[in-house]
């Protein structure tokens, strides 16, 4: 064996080194070739076969887009082959998709709900057409429960006895289930849902009854014992009937507490208490009415009634008269043989008499009316209590300013609220309410003070700290006053002192200069030269240019000596 391969493998070598590079080419393409297809082939048959959505061809062209369009929605993958067949991937893609187009009723019509008896053998037995057929069930009746919504998974067993010749001895179908709810769900709260379910159920299997039915959660709580949450819907029932009572009472309080706070303000009246009581049970009330028939109705123009009633009308009369004349009757015995008629009888026997009877029947027809209704609910009695704070008012001095306790506080004074303004809101409340005297409803308003310690503290603070920040202000400002008046007395006193200095010192100039002048005048007149210094002789030069203005011009010299007294 090893020497055929040896002399197998020489002679391929020697067959490739003959060949030249085209043969090579070829030979390696038609290898690789091989090799692809094999790979193909082995994917190709080791993938999984695509299983059919529904068995039967869809032949109408609407139900094929309706199916095709839901299924791209919740983004199933499939393919649509010859005839209008549906395949998808595999079988739990087929049961979601199964469970969608049922929950959707897009199912075509003629298909064949129960997928497993579509396998025909001729060895298929009795008992096992019977557990394919429990098995059907129980799984179209999970996916039905499974594509509720609120249910993330369902375990369904349905237990389906065999049939027994008498009945007495028949075992109920009988059927169990456990819910696992998606979280946030109230499925396991809710008895309308929970309802859904268990009917679900026992439309799906013939023969079943609810009693037979039991529905847990993942816990092994039963959920559908509806004879044992009885107290439960009384409680449910009894909190909404509370729930629309208080909503009724908070539509009255409001209304009347609105009403009444636009008149008196919402700080008098804080206090309103209203109390309901309502009839929760149905009733049916039928009533028959009789009244009269109306043949010609009130003119509304006339300022008088001129109906014309009838109370009645007469459909029939039946009359009957009867009228008897003759003498009395005396029976007699056999022939031949004496009555026994009794002697005070006999004499009456010749006696005429008459007799008239008279018999009258009148059938009267009234007009009536028969009326049937449903009362539910009904108020039985409504209560208002109202209480409306009077006003307090400051007292004043004879100064007109508030008047202060001796504790520090202001002095006030009450006022009540007048008895016919209590009176008159009373009617407001009973108007709002709908007042019934017959049905027992009571409206009271009453003027009761309430306590404003707090609120007087208050007041009485913020008035003592303005009367206190008055004061300082009103200090302040007579302080700043004298300050001001202070400044300017002292500044008009500083310059009256320094009008005063300056005068003297002009007063003591001028007493030397004219002293200095009376020397130079007698130095002059006595021949004697004196010294001046420049100084000196420009003043004396100014002093004898101001005289000489004076003489020719008084009436200028005059304005410009009071422009400068009136600058001083």
């Amino acid at each position: 064996m090893n020497e055929w391969l040896k002399k197998t493998l020489d002679r391929v070598k020697t067959l490739w080194g003959s060949w030249g590079i085209v043969q090579k080419l070829i030979l390696i393409g038609v290898v690789v070739a091989a090799i692809a297809g094999i790979v193909v082939l082995v994917s190709v048959s080791g993938a999984p076969t695509q299983v059919r959505l529904i068995r039967t061809p869809i032949q109408n062209d609407d139900e094929l887009r309706l199916i095709t369009s839901r299924l791209d929605e919740e983004g199933i993958a499939f393919d649509l082959g010859e005839g209008n067949v549906l395949y998808v991937k595999d079988e739990a893609t087929r049961a979601r998709a199964n469970a969608i187009l049922l929950r959707e009723d897009l199912i075509p019509k003629g298909t064949d709900p129960w997928a497993v008896f579509s396998i025909d053998r001729f060895t298929v037995t009795d008992f096992e057409r019977n557990i394919n057929l429990r098995r059907a069930i129980i799984q179209e009746v999970t996916k039905h429960i499974e594509s509720i919504a609120d249910v993330d998974k369902a375990n369904v067993v349905i237990e389906i006895p065999e049939d027994t010749l008498f009945s007495e001895d028949q075992k109920p179908v009988t059927a169990s289930v456990i819910l696992y709810p998606k979280p946030g769900s109230d499925i396991t709260t809710n008895r309308a849902k929970l309802e859904g379910v268990q009917k679900i159920i026992r439309f799906a299997v013939s023969g079943l009854t609810d009693e037979n039915i039991v529905i847990t959660d993942q816990n092994g709580l039963q959920l559908n014992d509806f004879a044992g949450m009885a107290d439960f819907d009384r409680v449910e029932r009894t909190k909404r009937e509370q729930q629309l009572v208080q909503k009724q009472e908070a539509y009255y309080r409001a209304a009347v507490l609105k009403a009444l706070q636009q008149i008196y303000t919402p700080d008098r009246v804080r206090d309103l208490n209203i109390k309901i009581d309502m009839d929760m049970s149905q009733k049916s009330v039928s009533t028959e009415e009789h009244f009269p028939f109306v043949i010609k109705p009130d003119n509304p123009v006339t300022p008088y009634d001129d109906a014309v009633i009838e109370p009645s009308v007469r459909l029939s009369t039946e009359k009957t008269t009867y009228e008897y004349q003759g003498t009395g009757f005396n029976p007699e015995g056999p022939a031949g043989v004496e009555g026994q008629t009794a002697p005070a009888y006999k004499d009456l026997q010749n006696m005429v008499g008459k007799a008239t009877q008279t018999h009258s029947i009148e059938n009267e027809a009234l007009n009536k009316r028969q009326s049937v209704e449903e009362r539910s609910p009904g108020i039985d009695r409504v209560t208002v209590s109202v209480n409306i704070d009077g006003v307090w008012k400051w007292k004043y001095n004879d100064k007109g300013d508030p008047a202060i306790r001796p504790d520090g506080g202001i002095e006030r004074e009450y006022v009540q609220v007048d008895p016919a303004e209590l009176e008159a809101a009373a009617a407001l409340v009973r108007d709002a309410i709908g007042y019934d005297r017959m049905r027992g409803d009571s409206v009271t308003v009453r003027n009761i003070q309430f306590d404003r310690s707090a609120q007087f503290k208050s007041e009485d603070e913020a008035f003592l700290r303005r009367q206190q920040t008055d004061k300082i202000i009103l200090y302040s400002l007579i302080g700043v006053a004298f300050l001001l008046v202070a400044f300017i007395v002292f500044r008009l006193a500083s310059r009256e002192f320094e009008r005063r200095r300056r005068i003297a010192e002009e007063k003591r100039a001028l007493e030397q200069q004219m002293l200095r002048e009376n020397a130079i005048r007698q130095a002059e007149e006595q021949n004697i030269e004196v010294s001046m210094s420049v100084e000196e002789r420009k003043r004396l030069d100014l002093q004898e240019h101001a005289i000489n203005m004076a003489k020719e011009h008084p009436e200028d010299v005059a304005q410009l000596i009071r422009t400068w007294l009136r600058e001083e």
